[in-house]
């Protein structure tokens, strides 16, 4: 098996509330709500860089599709992390969030490993990381 994700799904409560998340108070584009007309189909991409993609799809709908009984959510799972060129503009990814919705988990500060970082919940739980590392090169022509 190679080691590539080439698509990121996260299991939400409320798709509408999700998508409004990320598509108006982020900014990330997308087609928005598709496969309504499937039962347990209704899921939201985004595309993201280096061909990445993002979904967002109803916690019921995973479950049912997994076989899976849904678990309890829990924030401290696993944390997705957005890396930007400068401290400043961690600040500005983290007001943009709180502005969205999100909760606050840890204002953004130096950290221990030299760089700077804070954390948002996302209206469904789920953990961001916000950082600039000073010794992470981001890909020529990224948008923070």
């Amino acid at each position: 098996m190679r080691p590539r994700i080439t698509l990121i799904t996260l299991a939400v409560d409320d798709l509408q509330r999700a998508l409004a998340f990320y598509r108006d108070g982020l900014g990330w584009p997308t087609e928005g709500i598709v496969g309504q007309q499937f039962e347990h189909g209704a899921v939201a991409f985004f595309e993201l860089e280096s061909g990445l993609r993002l979904a967002l799809w109803p916690r019921a709908s995973l479950a049912h599709d997994s076989g899976l009984a849904p678990g309890p959510r829990s924030p401290t799972t696993f944390c997705l992390a957005h890396n930007v060129g400068s401290r400043l503009e961690v600040d500005e990814a983290m007001a943009q969030a709180a502005r969205a919705g999100a909760v606050v988990a840890k204002t953004a500060r130096e950290t221990f490993w030299g760089g700077y970082a804070g954390y948002f919940q996302d209206p469904d739980g789920h953990l961001w990381e916000v950082a600039w590392n000073p010794d992470l090169q981001l890909p020529e022509g990224a948008a923070p």
